[in-house]
């Protein structure tokens, strides 16, 4: 079988759908294929979806050959976290309890905006029990790995849809960030990822976490792919990009605990950028203090009175994380509310000068799933629970993130490019301008021998 989109990118594929030179069938059975090839080994996907993948396919093929333009993503294949809504499935939200409940009766918003848009469904993808998880090891459908080193956490909890990104089974997933759950995973695998302004894209038929912090967002292999997919999610654009971008490197908080490998990384990264000013932001750990209380209190309560009736049925590591959440009294969550106007301050302060923010997504490279800790002032600490050290305290205010892997060797390194709220298209141009540079590179991990 020949694999019609090993090596192109997104536009190219679409384009070679519209021209004919390919078909979407044969790229859908590609990705199929590849999906039963490789992911043994990496556990990505969840459900593949081949009738799907293939009418989907078969409607853009009947349209190029009636002359009609299927979209900007024709044929391209994709998959989906596993709480999109998918017409005629169970929304599971990686929770077993939920594998036999009644099927949704029509796609999300977002899938809907894709398959107008000429793209591919062909898999649900892995993840931690209702998003609370930075490492996608799931109780019921097992732990994915990093495509990388198979030895490796792959992040969470969408570390299903950036698994089977980075593995090459499709061009892009869509996976959801509630306090870093696209931007760890995407640091982690090599690829681009964004957190958009919240509620900036749509959320609809999307099962919930905690209101006040979720986004959903893509994962790609390039910047200009991200930007492409964002564009189908997004609409007309909102804002435009100025003739130059100011950016700035946030030290303090997030210059403290990294690995030495992301350390000279972020070191290069700002001499390439002709020695970036760094801004320190203060009150930084009070807002991860808060944006995870204000996750503990809204998922408690979110799941609280199946707690009450069923808890064995939750996955351990969710289970006693909730209850601990739904024991929160409503003032302490209030309080976490209150904060964002003094944090948002702070920042605000920072955008007067800086159009951009640099960041690290994560301390260093992917830990090992048998060495599953991570150093914190020089004591190893859980992984599971501190793998969110610089994502948490930016969820807190909602404003646009993309992960962008930096252009180095060995195992994948991320950083978090950060814009004021309402510039997620500035932000995008900005990413797509550190790629042409050669700053940033996404890298496909493996490929399947299909050729």
């Amino acid at each position: 079988m020949t694999d019609w989109f090993a090596g192109k990118d997104i536009r190219a594929i679409a384009a070679s759908v519209r021209s004919g030179e390919c078909s979407a069938r044969a790229i859908a059975q590609t990705a199929l294929a590849r999906i039963a090839d490789g992911d043994a080994a990496i556990n990505a996907v969840t459900r593949t979806l081949p009738e799907r993948a293939l009418a989907e396919a078969d409607r853009i093929d009947a349209q190029v050959a009636e002359g009609i333009d299927p979209g900007p993503l024709a044929g391209v294949p994709y998959g989906v976290k596993d709480l999109f809504d998918v017409s005629g499935l169970p929304t599971t939200a990686g929770a077993g309890r939920l594998r036999q409940a009644a099927p949704a009766r029509d796609d999300a918003e977002a899938i809907a905006r894709l398959s107008a848009a000429g793209a591919v469904l062909v898999a649900t993808l892995n993840m931690d029990e209702f998003a609370y998880g930075f490492v996608t090891d799931n109780a019921h459908w097992g732990q994915t790995r990093n495509p990388h080193d198979t030895q490796r956490f792959a992040g969470g909890s969408s570390g299903g849809s950036a698994a089977a990104v980075a593995a090459g089974f499709v061009s892009f997933a869509l996976g959801s960030d509630t306090n870093g759950s696209i931007r760890i995973p995407a640091s982690l695998c090599g690829l681009h990822g964004i957190k958009p302004t919240h509620g900036s894209l749509p959320m609809e038929g999307v099962y919930p976490f905690v209101h006040t912090l979720d986004d959903i967002g893509a994962f790609t292999r390039s910047a200009a792919d991200l930007a492409a997919v964002d564009g189908v999610l997004r609409g007309p654009a909102a804002d435009a990009a100025p003739s130059t971008m100011r950016p700035a490197r946030l030290g303090g908080w997030f210059a403290a605990n990294l690995a030495p490998q992301m350390r000279a990384a972020l070191d290069a990264l700002s001499a390439d950028l002709g020695d970036l000013p760094v801004v320190d932001l203060p009150d930084v750990s009070r807002a991860r203090s808060a944006a995870f209380l204000i996750t503990a209190f809204e998922g408690g309560q979110l799941h609280k009175d199946a707690l009450r009736t069923d808890a064995l049925s939750f996955d351990p590591a969710t289970r006693d994380r909730l209850i601990a959440g739904a024991a929160l009294p409503r003032s302490v969550y209030e309080e976490a509310l209150a904060f964002r106007a003094v944090f948002a301050a702070h920042v605000d302060r920072a955008f007067a000068e800086h159009d951009v923010l640099i960041a690290p997504a994560v301390f260093g490279p992917a830990p090992l799933i048998d060495d599953p800790v991570i150093p914190i002032d020089g004591v190893p600490q859980p992984a599971r629970a501190n793998l969110g050290l610089y994502t948490q305290p930016l969820s807190y205010l909602g404003l646009p993130i993309i992960a962008a892997p930096l252009a180095v060797e060995g195992l994948p390194l991320g950083v978090q490019l950060i814009a004021a709220k309402g510039r997620d298209r500035a932000l995008l141009d900005f990413a797509v301008h550190l790629e042409a540079r050669g700053l940033t590179a996404g890298r496909l991990a493996i490929r399947s021998p299909l050729s």
